[in-house]
């Protein structure tokens, strides 16, 4: 069954490319989309005008190599704490919250020791709910398609 996935940008973009470039993000490297709108659109606000929100179609393939993490778990934390500190990962497809800036504030805590584990836990939970899907690989790119973009 497809659904709707969301890309926040500067620009539209009908044909998504896997980027390797900048800092180490949650998942690793690629193309970055959401299930939610409202977080598209925050994406698209803070990159240089104009702020365009773009949509595609995705439709899941089981041939995938496809990590979902439906919630915030120990897994899910080691698991970004890896990618952001450039671990690579032989994922096609990650899903999972996001480790928004003060997530990663809390991450970058624990990490160092500054914060025991129970207490990035209580400091996460108070968090509203995100979410992210990465394309790790040009054949996850293939699960999506551009439907059209708008400009907020």
């Amino acid at each position: 069954m497809a659904e709707l996935i969301y890309h926040g940008s500067n620009q539209k973009v009908e044909n998504p490319k896997i980027l390797i470039q900048g800092f180490y993000k949650d998942f690793g490297y690629g193309f970055y989309c959401t299930k939610l709108e409202k977080q598209a659109i925050r994406w698209a606000s803070i990159k240089r005008n104009p702020h365009i929100v773009n949509i595609y179609e995705y439709e899941q393939n089981s041939d995938l190599n496809t990590k979902i993490f439906p919630e915030m778990t120990e897994e899910w934390l080691d698991f970004i704490a890896d990618c952001r500190t450039g671990k690579e990962h032989n994922f096609d497809i990650v899903e999972g919250p996001m480790a928004d800036d003060t997530i990663w504030d809390y991450v970058e805590d624990f990490l160092a020791n500054r914060i025991s584990r129970a207490a990035f836990w209580e400091l996460a939970k108070f968090k509203h709910p995100t979410h992210q899907i990465l394309f790790c690989t040009e054949k996850s790119l293939q699960t999506i398609t551009f439907l059209r973009s708008y400009e907020v």
